[in-house]
């Protein structure tokens, strides 16, 4: 029997041309007046840009301008960026957080953990049983969900709840009540899974109606609601059964045009600016299996304008009527997910288990709705935002409100803050947008 010999390849062999070209990484306070300037250069990979935006969103860092450009093997950004006051970056840990957590990988991996400005980051929450549900949404469904893990004594650490064009998508980190580690015991996990179907079921038979999974260790929050959302398709009339009035003008404009010469579908989008606007639509190109070759993106309070010169992973354009429909749809309803209008409730008290089921439904009883919802655990302290809106539809009575503080008062501390409306000329790209994982500012306010 011949002897059949096969060439040897150096498994380290794809990682040589980034071991060779590590990422370099500037932040530049002298070019500009009103702002910092990031420069990021690096071996091109697929899902660079996502992760880099990701990065500076994670540190609340508002993105003013961008120049991207990744054409051939080669990554280069260029970002203008402030903190949220419009401040530029001073600070030595942030900056030296920016570097290693864009540099090279290897350097930093002790100091990339811990993002700076926080007592608490999303990286450090410890172990816990992340619970994903997705399902319609309805008045008083959080308070249901909540209700349900407080009777199993199940303490929840940190959520965030998402709603949009009728869904609602929540992550929430459990840990157990007596022990504070993972439930892992799998007759437990199944008598929550049971009682939570039952909860997004409702009197519905349709499977549509909701999902619950369960998972260990961390993922990116944010990240996993827009999977989640989109997976379930919540872009599908996108527009049509809108939750409020949305102006023509400041509905987002999304356009697709085709630049023959290099081969490229470019989306143009013009919409009213806010925190995290990038990084929501990059992350829905990315899951839509879109490459970014180039980009740009300014801000004109209050206003954004970005522009994406895109293929598919194929290499393909969009060619088709219905393909650029569908992306149109899906950037838009990326946009309108992390929106929210009404009365911004920021509450702080002791933790205990149970905490969160109390407070959803005092709101349930006072008949006010849960757009959107931020949980956080700090020590023994819960800091936890809550984006309501009367159930009915009208704008929230401050007289509800009142009745919150005298009915939480004793046991709470609680701020409230207006969203800008849609009709706003104030920018959104400000510290209202803030509802995961923002402990340190908020905590030390109510501390204080």
């Amino acid at each position: 029997m011949a002897r059949v010999c096969w060439p040897y390849f150096d498994p380290e062999y794809e990682n040589l041309s980034t071991r060779i070209n590590p990422p370099r990484v500037s932040v530049d306070n002298t070019t500009y007046s009103d702002c910092t300037l990031i420069k990021v250069d690096s071996v091109n990979k697929p899902g660079i840009l996502l992760e880099v935006v990701q990065i500076l969103s994670d540190i609340d860092l508002i993105i003013t301008k961008a120049y991207i450009s990744s054409d051939g093997g080669w990554f280069m950004d260029v970002f203008h960026v402030t903190d949220q006051q419009g401040n530029k970056i001073t600070d030595g840990k942030t900056i030296e957080y920016i570097e290693k957590a864009l540099g090279p990988k290897g350097q930093s991996k002790e100091g990339v953990k811990t993002s700076p400005g926080k007592r608490v980051d999303v990286h450090s929450i410890g172990e816990q049983t992340a619970i994903e549900l997705i399902g319609r949404d309805r008045p008083g469904l959080l308070s249901e969900i909540s209700a349900v893990l407080a009777n199993l004594r199940f303490n929840v650490a940190a959520a965030e709840v998402w709603t949009h064009n009728g869904r609602i998508a929540c992550v929430l980190y459990v840990n157990d009540e007596l022990t504070c580690q993972p439930v892992k015991d799998p007759t437990r996990l199944s008598v929550m899974e049971e009682q939570l179907k039952n909860i997004l079921r409702g009197c519905e038979d349709d499977e549509k109606v909701g999902y619950t999974s369960f998972s260990m260790g961390f993922t990116h929050i944010d990240r996993r609601l827009h999977q989640m959302l989109f997976a379930d398709r919540d872009y599908e009339g996108c527009g049509l059964n809108e939750e409020v009035d949305t102006p023509p003008s400041f509905k987002p404009k999304i356009t697709i045009e085709r630049w023959e010469e290099k081969g490229y579908s470019v989306v143009s989008v013009r919409c009213k600016d806010r925190a995290k606007l990038m990084f929501d639509i990059v992350c829905t190109l990315t899951d839509m299996q879109y490459v970014v070759f180039h980009a740009t993106i300014s801000s004109d309070s209050p206003y954004a304008s970005q522009e994406y010169y895109i293929r598919h992973m194929d290499g393909c354009t969009l060619d088709t009527e219905g393909e650029k429909e569908r992306v149109i749809k899906c950037i838009e309803a990326a946009i309108q997910r992390r929106v929210s209008e009404g009365l911004r409730l920021e509450l702080c008290a002791k933790d205990r288990v149970g905490l969160l089921s109390e407070v959803t439904r005092i709101l349930r009883e006072n008949g006010l709705s849960v757009s959107r919802a931020g949980v956080s655990t700090v020590g023994e302290q819960a800091v936890n935002v809550f984006f309501v809106r009367d159930a009915s539809g009208k704008p929230v009575d401050m007289k509800t409100i009142e009745a919150l503080r005298k009915e939480i008062g004793h046991t709470m501390m609680l701020n409230v803050k207006k969203v800008p409306t849609l009709n706003s000329k104030a920018p959104e790209a400000s510290g209202w947008a803030k509802t995961s994982f923002f402990f340190g500012n908020l905590l030390e306010k109510f501390l204080a």
